[in-house]
């Protein structure tokens, strides 16, 4: 899968949904830790959009537990329909996703190296540094972090235009209320990658747009 434009995932933790994003989404984030028996509903897909296949830990927000993790991720690339794999940076950095990360290469699936800050954002030269470490073992790396001021929505842009002044692809978002406006701004400083829940009532991480309104949002700043 291509990240050299922006691409908008629609999250969801059932398949099902997936004609439902059609409209909006260039692809489906499909959140294995928070699905029902994830593998099958995988080899049961047959929708149209291409799937980023994330499961995450919960030491990470997400609810994933186990050894089985990681194996389940590396199953889940072999898989024709999935164009693109989350894991997350100190996963990658401990190397303990170099398994997941060559069978991915071999399979041609996009690797996003994500990481994200529940409870605040780090100043602007450790995050112009997680971006550069995350790139360095994927294709796209993800910043997300928690804003509590425009400040830090501020330095997170900054971020995200001087990594993308350097070449790298990332994908950033600061999550929270005060940092919404992220989510529909961000691609106009670089980044890649929006997320937004197919079921506005299903919202994966804090303050997600619905799919509808962040392309119209998207769409109308120019930021695809």
């Amino acid at each position: 899968m291509n990240f050299s434009s922006f691409r908008l995932a629609a999250s969801t933790a059932d398949l099902g949904e997936e004609p439902a994003a059609r409209e909006h989404a260039d692809l489906v984030e499909f959140r294995m830790d928070l699905a029902d028996e994830p593998l099958t509903q995988l080899s049961d897909y047959d929708g149209e959009l291409p799937l980023l296949v994330t499961n995450r830990p919960e030491w990470e927000g997400g609810e994933a537990a186990g050894a089985g993790r990681l194996a389940a991720l590396e199953a889940a690339v072999t898989d024709d329909a999935v164009g693109a794999v989350d894991v997350e940076l100190a996963t990658a950095r401990d190397g303990d996703a170099d398994g997941l990360i060559e069978t991915a290469r071999e399979h041609d699936v996009a690797v996003v190296v994500s990481t994200h800050d529940f409870e605040g954002t780090p100043g602007m030269g450790e995050l112009q540094e997680m971006l550069r470490e995350a790139v360095q073992f994927g294709d796209v790396g993800k910043l997300a972090v928690t804003a509590e001021t425009p400040d830090d929505v501020l330095d997170l842009l900054v971020a995200t235009r001087a990594a993308t002044v350097e070449g790298h692809t990332v994908a950033t978002m600061a999550m929270g209320e005060a940092g919404r406006h992220s989510r529909a701004v961000a691609p106009l400083y670089g980044s890649r990658i929006g997320y937004a829940p197919v079921e506005p009532t299903n919202a994966t991480a804090p303050g997600q747009y619905d799919l509808a309104t962040l392309a119209d949002l998207v769409a109308e700043l120019g930021g695809q």
